[in-house]
């Protein structure tokens, strides 16, 4: 029975919640793999947040495309982020934008192991 804090600290909140119940039903070794690769295909809040604000004086939309929604990611970029309403949107959700990214990661990962 693996712990989240061991394998993985750097993550918070619900994402460490999530993760947690995926790494209680995996042995260390599991868990250890199951966290570097994890780490390695999770996207950061906090970068999300950085190209959402970039879409106000750049290009709109790279967040999106970093969270694999290609097809919003260019509609933003056509169409100014929605006139940026649609960046300001995201730029309040960010973090749950990050969260449900990361949530199919782990999913996507756990079918492997």
């Amino acid at each position: 029975m693996a712990n989240v804090i061991d394998h993985l600290p750097e993550l918070e909140g619900d994402e460490s919640l999530y993760v947690g119940k995926l790494l209680s039903e995996f042995s260390d070794e599991q868990a250890s793999k199951f966290a570097s690769v994890y780490r390695s295909r999770r996207k950061d809040p906090q970068t999300i947040l950085i190209t959402c604000i970039l879409g106000f004086f750049l290009i709109a939309g790279v967040h999106r495309l970093m969270l694999n929604q290609i097809g919003m990611g260019i509609l933003y970029i056509f169409t100014g982020g929605l006139c940026l309403i649609g960046t300001i949107v995201d730029l309040v959700n960010y973090k749950d934008m990050a969260f449900q990214y990361n949530r199919g990661v782990a999913k996507e990962i756990q079918s492997y192991i």
